[in-house]
């Protein structure tokens, strides 16, 4: 049984980068375009060229690119990085723990773009579809 389960791992991992690629790319939009409320809930957007509009541009671009599976490897290194620097730059100063400086989020999304960084889209992904088979 456990066979059969880990045989799905490639359909699971692909799953999981579409669902981390769209709710990723939902809090970009609201820094970009004020949807869902916009920043704060006030429909405040950011301003350009600021570092939260270039946050803004990373998630919902960057979301896009992980939800279809393209150029996912790169595009979760640079999230990573975003969401590392989001966690030290916001979170951290409020103090230690994530679960009481607001941090939760910035921490799981920077581990699971980490984890798309070595594990590539899986098997629903763009970039599966446009590599080239290797040889043996």
């Amino acid at each position: 049984m456990f066979r059969k389960i880990a045989s799905l791992e490639p359909y699971a991992l692909s799953l999981m980068r579409m669902v981390i690629g769209f709710t990723f790319s939902l809090h970009g939009m609201q820094k970009l375009f004020g949807f869902f409320g916009g920043m704060g809930r006030s429909g405040a957007v950011a301003q350009f060229p600021s570092l939260l509009w270039v946050a803004g541009a990373l998630e919902t671009f960057g979301g896009l690119l992980i939800l279809v599976g393209l150029f996912t490897a790169p595009a979760a290194f640079i999230l990573c990085g975003e969401m590392a620097v989001a966690y030290f730059r916001q979170h951290a100063p409020r103090g230690p723990w994530p679960i009481l400086n607001g941090g939760e989020l910035a921490v799981l999304y920077c581990f699971i773009y980490l984890h798309l960084v070595t594990a590539g889209g899986g098997a629903w992904s763009i970039d599966r579809f446009i590599r080239k088979p290797q040889k043996s």
